[in-house]
């Protein structure tokens, strides 16, 4: 499978090797590129769903069985009235902040350690939400500390505005239920 990758004068072709052709002339230079194989996500059913049961290869290449493990899903909730109201851009910027920031204040966190290691970089679950406004979102905040869910209420400074919140990485089990009555940012 090849990416191509537009650059002003030139493009990348992304394989086991890489290709760079200029567009005013056909030289053609080929750089051997270490290829990575990745365990096959051919059995995954989608972001929001769990791989249970997926085979992968362990490193005799013979065929293992996955746990079934409960998915770790960070969830982020953002407000409606902002996603309206503001550039999408600025609105994204906000739910990264929030994201970023709650991993880190719960880096030292099992779950989290685990979620961000290397080997999952690449299946990371997160869950956008939405709320009405501001009322809502300090709500929810409110519940999600009385219930023990560790999370980042993002206040946008310095109109000390809250835009968002983000929850630490937790099995989706544990977190879910505090999330049902929210819909699903679109």
């Amino acid at each position: 499978m090849a990416c191509t990758i537009p650059i002003p004068s030139f493009r990348v072709f992304f394989t086991s090797s890489l290709t760079f052709s200029t567009p005013t002339t056909q030289i053609r230079n080929r750089i051997r590129v270490p290829y990575l194989s990745i365990a096959s996500r051919s059995n995954s059913n989608s972001m929001s769903q769990p791989a249970t049961g997926s085979t992968t290869k362990d490193i005799n290449g013979a065929p293992s069985q996955q746990e079934n493990t409960d998915v770790v899903v960070q969830y982020v909730v953002l407000r409606r009235d902002l996603i309206d109201t503001w550039p999408l851009g600025s609105v994204v910027t906000q739910g990264c902040h929030a994201s970023v920031s709650a991993v880190w204040c719960s880096k030292d966190d099992p779950v989290t350690i685990d979620y961000c290691s290397p080997d999952k970089l690449d299946s990371m679950h997160k869950v956008t939400l939405e709320v009405k406004g501001e009322t809502q979102i300090k709500n929810l905040s409110e519940k999600l500390t009385a219930g023990g869910i560790i999370h980042k209420l993002w206040i946008e400074q310095p109109e000390n505005i809250p835009t968002c919140l983000a929850t630490k990485p937790y099995p989706k089990s544990i977190v879910s239920s505090h999330f049902k009555k929210l819909k699903l940012c679109k």
